[in-house]
């Protein structure tokens, strides 16, 4: 990729802080890939695609350190969970056998696995020894009939974040808009004009929570034509172009795709979360008065009447257990703000929240649900961390799997709610097992042993 294009990617128009130095539309600075390149954020952004084989161009270590860091589920295909690389050492790039290797693996896949395309992902190692990746990718498809797509986000471009837009680029460019979706089937109980086709944006479907929201979506008559890319199937991305709104979901990194897809096909789009009932029942409202559809709207509000009664009625023990407990929240981008206000919905106060990864717009939320004197972390290393926990006495810290260690040892109830997470928080009912999570994490009997005296003493 060209200085040009990562520039162009830096300046993202849709994000009302870009000048803001701290917005997540910042230029990557000294140590920006310590916590993950370029090319992790890519293939975090696509790796739930499940029919496509993710090819990495490069040592072993890249796909060792970057594949399968995510808990996104799939109903369907999983030739994604397979991990395939080129496996470069330094014969490979002392006699530049980088590109033949490259296409005989395309070739081996394709033959073997039958996916319906393939992605390559090029890494440090290939990119400075200045192997042609696109050339690869044209002999490639024609050889094997199957779509070759370079994703061309070596670790050295920049952070995480960047490596997000980049394969977000990929897909506008490269892949939506290539196909016609299929009709709606003959059996559907809507008249066509209560039909609606949307896109989700930075939905990757962790733990399988998406499925707790798509018969809500079904219910109304909202056919979902692309997820990009929790549970996704590369066609489908194909006919996102052909969506009627766009839902950018709790992934602001990605906000150049919605932005591109409105300039190019005038479809628009909203920034919402699944996280809590009241975030849902928002979503669902501006999704159907973004569709402009009356008979939807009256419907919708039926839906969240019905939904939200019974996630009174399902929380109401939970919330007893709950109410006044506090919680240190780390955790970085959109869930900085709307893990706060699911927890809110259970009565808890959330003493803190980190912001690292956070724009001016989901530090802005913060302030609108925790009120402006609002504590939010920029780092969170273990001694901060455990030193707020203590100054407000929180009862647990919700945080990444990194963390668990800092909370463990220091006797405090710890919930993992990163990319890593076994159970499903979104929606009406992810919100009454979050809620059910966090009483089995607080009311475990190991931390009444943990803070007592040993019998000895």
């Amino acid at each position: 990729m060209k200085g040009n294009e990562i520039l162009a990617l830096l300046d993202e128009p849709a994000c009302e802080h870009n000048h803001k130095q701290k917005s997540g539309c910042s230029a990557p600075k000294p140590g920006a890939t310590a916590s993950g390149c370029a090319f992790d954020g890519a293939q975090i952004t696509l790796l739930p695609l499940s029919d496509v084989a993710h090819l990495v161009h490069g040592p072993i270590g890249c796909t060792g350190s970057s594949w399968d860091n995510r808990g996104s589920m799939s109903s369907g295909p999983s030739v994604n969970r397979l991990g395939f690389t080129t496996d470069l050492n330094e014969q490979d790039v002392i006699m530049g056998r980088g590109e033949r290797r490259l296409f005989h693996a395309v070739r081996h896949i394709v033959d073997r696995y039958h996916p319906e395309a393939v992605f390559i992902y090029n890494t440090c190692v290939p990119a400075m020894e200045g192997d042609d990746i696109d050339a690869v990718c044209q002999a490639a498809e024609t050889a094997t009939g199957v779509p070759v797509i370079a994703v061309d986000a070596a670790g050295f471009y920049g952070s995480k974040n960047l490596g997000n837009r980049m394969a977000g680029e990929v897909m506008v460019k490269k892949v939506i808009g290539r196909r016609d979706p299929a009709p709606w089937p003959q059996d559907t109980p809507f008249a066509p004009e209560h039909r609606h086709d949307i896109g989700l944006i930075g939905e990757f479907n962790i733990a399988g929570e998406f499925w707790h929201v798509q018969p809500l979506l079904d219910e109304l008559g909202i056919r979902v034509l692309g997820s990009l890319s929790g549970d996704g199937r590369f066609k489908e991305i194909q006919t996102m172009h052909r969506a009627q709104a766009n839902m950018l979901v709790c992934s602001r990194a990605l906000i150049n795709v919605a932005r591109a897809l409105e300039q190019d096909y005038g479809t628009p789009w909203f920034e919402g979360s699944f996280y809590g009932v009241r975030a849902t029942s928002d979503a669902l409202r501006q999704l159907a008065a973004l569709l402009g559809d009356a008979d939807l709207m009256a419907r919708t509000e039926a839906l969240i009447a019905r939904e939200e009664a019974a996630a009174e009625r399902a929380l109401a023990p939970w919330r007893e257990r709950l109410s006044g407990r506090k919680a240190l929240l780390y955790t970085g981008g959109v869930k900085s703000w709307s893990v706060v206000s699911a927890l809110q919905d259970l009565g808890m106060t959330v003493v803190a929240t980190g912001t690292r990864k956070s724009t001016e717009e989901d530090k802005q939320r913060i302030r609108e649900l925790m009120g402006e004197d609002a504590l939010m972390l920029e780092e969170g290393n273990a001694r901060t961390l455990l030193d707020v926990s203590y100054r407000y006495q929180a009862d647990l810290m919700i945080a990444g799997g990194r963390n668990m260690y800092t909370a463990y040892k220091a006797r405090l109830p710890f919930l993992d709610i990163n990319q890593e997470r076994e159970h499903a928080f979104a929606g009406y009912h992810g919100i009454v097992t979050l809620a059910e999570q966090i009483c089995q994490t607080i009311e475990s009997p190991v931390w009444p042993q943990t803070h007592a005296r040993a019998p000895w003493q």
